[in-house]
């Protein structure tokens, strides 16, 4: 499996586009500048199975449509944030953007517990990872030692926690007994900035340090 990092819109969300070795795609994240993502699909001659959501903050969504509409691809979210797509009081767009909010039609499948999402030769253990919103979650492919983890986590930081939904520390405990779970050697591609290392967030993450 080969994954590409996109940073899209104002705040550089970014999105995460996993591919095999035949062309199938999985699109995590598509979060802003649906047009240019499409075009950059079809450049690399990527057939898009799915669009999976860490979360539903507008920063995250922005492209879901656009993507979703070219590719004929379904796609998921946890059942905690399953209405936040359409509503821009809800997915923060409104707050953020006033009459500009961001919005997408409902997803086509809800994730209602942790398990094991299977999508053509994709595999992925989904955690529950919830803290900076309600319905938070962290892809992990074991296979490739890998985890999406969305705004739970970053480099040296971890997600604001003071919008609607967020607990700071039900997203300490998130990380600690879901993500630091996880071997040392597993990427942390993050939902803003740099990837990481699980094993770097736990021998100097500041906010980490006395949980």
């Amino acid at each position: 499996m080969k994954w590409t990092q996109l940073p899209l819109g104002p705040l550089q969300t970014n999105a995460y586009v996993l591919q095999n070795e035949a062309k199938d795609a999985i699109v995590i994240d598509p979060g802003s500048e649906g047009p240019a993502l499409v075009q950059w699909l079809k450049e690399q001659n990527l057939k898009p199975l799915a669009i999976l959501l860490t979360h539903a903050h507008f920063d995250h969504i922005g492209a879901v449509d656009d993507v979703r509409n070219e590719f004929k691809c379904p796609v998921y979210i946890h059942q905690e944030e399953q209405d936040w797509l359409p509503d821009g009081s809800k997915n923060g767009s409104e707050r953020f953007l006033g009459s500009n909010a961001i919005t997408a039609r409902p997803a086509d499948h809800t994730i209602e517990n942790e398990q094991t999402l299977r999508l053509g030769s994709f595999q992925f253990e989904v955690l529950e990872t919830p803290g900076h919103s309600p319905g938070s979650v962290s892809f992990y492919s074991k296979e490739h030692s890998i985890v999406f983890s969305g705004d739970a986590l970053f480099a040296q930081s971890i997600g604001r926690t003071d919008l609607p939904g967020g607990n700071h520390q039900q997203l300490l405990e998130s990380i600690h007994q879901k993500l630091l779970e996880l071997p040392e050697d597993t990427v942390v591609a993050c939902g803003h900035g740099p990837t990481t290392t699980i094993g770097s967030e736990m021998d100097s993450n500041p906010f980490l340090s006395g949980f």
